[in-house]
């Protein structure tokens, strides 16, 4: 046998130059363990708080404006993990901090309103427009606070709600302050997770912050993965009877329509008290009643005492046609 090797041979026994044999083995990399911060929890289960939180923002839009008689609307803006030192240090001073205490589970949440966003509903809610607050920033009196009372238990409300999938947790406040530094419920180096939303109502426009002990999410770990995973079905029973709920209490335009007079301009702009219009219609021909613009019933005017009023007669569906109404 030839035992010479060609040249080819040699080629593929000598490795060039930067090729596999010459090539640095990556290593892992090593990230420090920050003691001083041990419950920190995983992505997976921050992806379940922020899927549930996001369902907490469109049910807080619908609350809040019913309770208040305005268009609001509240967007999830961030989720994150951070020691409650730092929490306290981005919230602005004076502010409208709570203690929320979270029966049967020991330990406490912190709610924080800015100004920017509670004096806008102060003005609202004591017959305002929530224009004439923008921008003011003071420290909130007792008065101010007690009337402030009802939005809280709205957005715990709802807060509770959203929770009753992992736990029944009953949200309340137990403490408030205007000055963050003062609300020492918790250890500067303790963990939580922090919930930011954004509340617009018109022109007023401010953050509202919901912060957790982290320990307390990681005990409820498991149940999170079951109830609020991105692969969560489709509405229940429940939800559609708290929707249903919601909008049970959303006020609605309703007018009733007596059509068939025709007026020219001279005509019209020399009209006067006492002066009487024909309609040009019959008595007997039924007023038609619009809901926000639709028609939506038939009726006959009657008197109510001394005013006038509607009797409904038919209910007229979006094509036209009428039935007996319910």
């Amino acid at each position: 046998m030839d035992a010479k090797l060609s040249e080819d041979d040699i080629d593929r026994l000598v490795p060039e130059p930067g090729g596999p044999a010459n090539r640095k083995v990556r290593q892992p990399t090593v990230v420090a363990y920050d003691f001083r911060r041990p419950d920190r929890i995983p992505k997976e289960q921050l992806r379940s708080i922020h899927l549930m939180h996001d369902f907490v923002a469109r049910n807080l839009a619908s609350s809040l404006g019913a309770y208040l008689r305005a268009y609001v609307t509240v967007n999830l803006v961030s989720v994150e993990q951070l020691s409650f030192g730092e929490f306290l240090k981005n919230l602005p001073t004076p502010t409208c901090l709570s203690s929320i205490g979270m029966r049967p589970m020991d330990g406490n949440a912190v709610l924080e309103m800015n100004p920017s966003v509670v004096f806008p509903v102060l003005d609202m809610l004591l017959g305002g427009t929530g224009a004439a607050a923008k921008g003011e920033l003071r420290e909130v009196t007792d008065i101010e606070q007690s009337i402030f009372e009802g939005v809280v238990r709205v957005i715990l409300h709802d807060l509770s709600e959203a929770w009753a999938p992992v736990a029944e947790i009953e949200f309340s406040v137990e403490a408030t302050e205007t000055q963050p530094q003062l609300m020492q419920i918790l250890s500067p180096n303790e963990a939580i997770v922090a919930i930011g939303f954004e509340i617009t109502m018109g022109e007023a426009r401010g953050m509202m912050n919901f912060g957790i002990p982290s320990i307390q999410l990681k005990m409820m770990g498991p149940k999170f993965d079951q109830q609020w995973s991105p692969r969560r079905r489709g509405s229940s029973a429940r939800d559609r009877n708290q929707m249903m709920g919601l909008v049970r209490r959303v006020p609605v335009d309703a007018e009733v329509r007596l059509e068939g007079a025709s007026l020219r301009i001279e005509e019209l702009l020399g009209l006067g008290p006492g002066d009487v219009v024909s309609l040009g219609i019959p008595v007997r021909r039924p007023a038609e009643v619009q809901v926000n613009g639709r028609r939506k019933f038939t009726g006959r005017l009657v008197a109510a005492g001394q005013t006038r009023g509607l009797a409904i007669g038919e209910s007229v569906s979006e094509a036209g046609e009428v039935g007996s109404a319910s």
